[in-house]
């Protein structure tokens, strides 16, 4: 072989575990089959590591916010993914969002100029003999999914995931909308479209009467992931759905009335230039005549044009617990390990911090050693326990890192220092970790 390993899969995990494994000293073969001739449903260019559903990594807040402390993790560890999020993030308050598209290419650019990778641009359909990480994400070849279901004896769990529109900022009606983030936290980084009761309901009922996207048969009996639910499946749920959900108005002064709007439609800024805003929780099924006609009826959004429309796609993730080690190594084939979505975390950041363990562990065996795991009170063991054990083999389903993934802080604690109390425990077992956790260059 020209390579030490092979990585199958060019998006966020796979191009972080590349990245570790590089920086290490390994040669690796990254296989990526878009701009090989194949694409996906939801992908739209080549780049590796394109985000296509949302362009926010969420909370930045290392203190409060367990995906805040999973951002300093990885910047602690040299993620390729943070520095690039960080190079290209835009505003939306305490979170950190990227320009899509600066993010993808710088990520590109670094991953085809290292002198240890070699980007391959083509299909994989079988598992690997030699050591290999298969990264390929919700949307695995049909090929590839076949070699693992028949490998792993296990059928493949699955739930949809849904991607919101984009809206061109000079077509949104400013004279309406307003710019403010809720509780005036973060400065004026989202623009809010405000609803009264009667617009409100009007828009709830459109959403239950628009046209959807039909399913397939094999499709009908696959669960939502309930972080990414279509907006117009949460206003099947109840009239007061949204209003609780991402329509919620507590905590946003509209600046014409004083008051809170009965319900709001935030969007956040998409792109560098800020031409192009993304509608938050606005994640649907609703076919795109559809999405025109109903969101156009949102107050400041009666001329709006849309750079990108809503869509729904089919994801599949392996049932992890039973299936991988501690290392993420596929316990029947350890040659093989697996990262990202495909291993059922939820999330472009907790995907590319798994594709950053299994790029370090796998370099660690490469060289004849062992990486210990990362504590459980750390972000980054919290998430791979759940992976790799601590959730239900049965009831196994895509999750967001959270708190509720560490051990439980003993004694009785105030909720409000709760989250603080997190996350300084889990920096004080960090750091010991990470003494332990440092690769020698090959």
């Amino acid at each position: 072989m020209t390579h030490d390993i092979q990585i199958v899969g060019g998006g966020l995990a796979g191009s972080e575990a590349a990245w570790q494994l590089a920086e290490a000293g390994w040669r690796v073969r990254l296989s990526e089959m878009r701009g090989g001739g194949d694409t996906t449903p939801a992908h739209d260019t080549d780049r590796l590591a394109e985000m296509v559903c949302s362009n926010s990594f969420r909370s930045d807040d290392a203190d409060n916010n367990a995906v805040g402390l999973l951002h300093q993790e990885m910047r602690r560890l040299g993620s390729l993914v943070m520095r690039a999020a960080d190079a290209h993030r835009v505003p939306a308050g305490s979170a950190l969002a990227v320009d899509r598209d600066g993010f993808a290419s710088e990520v590109t650019h670094a991953v085809e100029k290292h002198r240890n990778i070699t980007v391959v641009r083509e299909r994989v359909d079988s598992l690997p003999e030699h050591p290999a990480i298969i990264a390929t994400g919700p949307l695995t070849g049909s090929g590839l999914a076949e070699a693992i279901a028949a490998e792993t004896g296990s059928d493949a769990l699955a739930f949809f995931d849904a991607i919101a529109p984009i809206v061109h900022r000079d077509s949104i009606d400013m004279s309406v909308c307003w710019m403010a983030a809720r509780w005036d936290k973060g400065g004026k980084d989202y623009i809010n479209c405000p609803m009264n009761r009667e617009q409100y309901e009007a828009f709830v009922a459109a959403l239950n009467a628009g046209e959807k996207t039909a399913f397939k048969d094999w499709e009908r009996d696959t669960p939502y992931f309930e972080g990414c639910m279509p907006i117009e499946v949460m206003a099947e749920r109840g009239i007061e759905t949204l209003r609780y959900g991402p329509m919620k108005g507590v905590g946003l002064d509209d600046p014409r009335t004083g008051r809170w709007p009965h319900a709001v439609v935030q969007l956040r800024q998409d792109n560098a230039l800020g031409t192009l805003w993304n509608m938050v929780g606005f994640q649907t099924k609703l076919k795109h005549a559809e999405q025109v006609r109903i969101f156009r009826t949102i107050p400041g959004l009666e001329k709006a044009e849309f750079a990108r429309l809503g869509g729904i796609h089919r994801n599949s993730f392996i049932r992890s617990p039973e299936l991988l080690d501690r290392e993420l190594r596929l316990r029947s084939r350890p040659n093989i390990r697996f990262a990202g979505q495909i291993t059922g975390c939820e999330g472009y950041v907790e995907s590319a911090a798994i594709g950053l363990l299994a790029g370090r562990f796998a370099a660690a065996e490469l060289a004849g050693r062992t990486v210990p795991p990362p504590p459980a009170e750390t972000a980054m063991g919290a998430l791979l326990g759940h992976i790799t054990g601590g959730a239900e083999a049965e009831t196994y389903q895509p999750m967001n890192v959270n708190f509720g993934l560490m051990p439980p802080i003993p004694g009785r604690t105030r909720k409000a220092d709760r989250k603080k109390l997190y996350t300084d425990r889990a920096r004080g077992a960090f750091d010991p970790w990470l003494e332990s956790a440092m690769l020698e260059p090959a």
